[in-house]
């Protein structure tokens, strides 16, 4: 019997082979024991948000996306920040999910890797916050400076950054074991 938990890793770098999507490469390989670990890594393969869209027709992959995180034990986000934000194929991927409950009482994690990032880190908590999510302040992490901590090859390279999110798994480890109500 598989008792690995389901997580779903939400890439929201637009670029390919990004410091976003090693941390979450890292995450998968680390807990491979532990989880069942898809990444989400282009966006881009995602129509645009509209509203006159409901949901008897919503876009197929749309539904498929809703599906993964309703069923997902947890879900991590990997996100870098573009222009004082979060990246916009980030944002439309959530807004396909505010009129429904997938979000709902899910444990998360919330990684902001990037140049600077704390803008984008308390928008991206805010908008989780929203759809009504559940984290702590140990299942978020900030990682300023991602392109000096990670190598061409995919590689952290920082001894911090790798030592934070140990950390940061470990309380995500214990987030996704509580039911939703008993968060503090």
């Amino acid at each position: 019997m598989n008792n690995k938990k389901k997580i779903i890793g939400i890439c929201g770098s637009a670029s390919r082979n990004s410091g976003n999507q090693a941390i979450l490469k890292y995450i998968a390989e680390s807990e491979k024991s532990e989880f069942d670990f898809e990444i989400i890594e282009d966006l881009t393969e995602f129509p645009h948000f509209r509203t006159e869209l409901t949901d008897e027709n919503v876009p197929k992959k749309i539904g498929a996306f809703r599906n993964k995180i309703l069923r997902a034990d947890g879900i991590i986000i990997c996100t870098p920040e573009y222009v004082f934000s979060i990246p916009s194929g980030l944002k439309n991927i959530i807004e396909w999910c505010v009129s429904t409950t997938v979000f709902s009482e899910k444990p998360i994690g919330l990684v902001t890797a990037s140049a600077s990032g704390e803008k984008g880190h308390e928008e991206l908590k805010l908008i989780m916050k929203t759809v009504q999510t559940f984290f702590t302040d140990d299942t978020t992490l900030l990682i300023q400076g991602i392109k000096g901590k990670v190598s061409k090859e995919g590689k952290i390279t920082d001894e911090n950054t790798e030592k934070e999110l140990r950390n940061f798994i470990q309380s995500f480890r214990e987030l996704i074991k509580k039911p939703a109500g008993n968060i503090v």
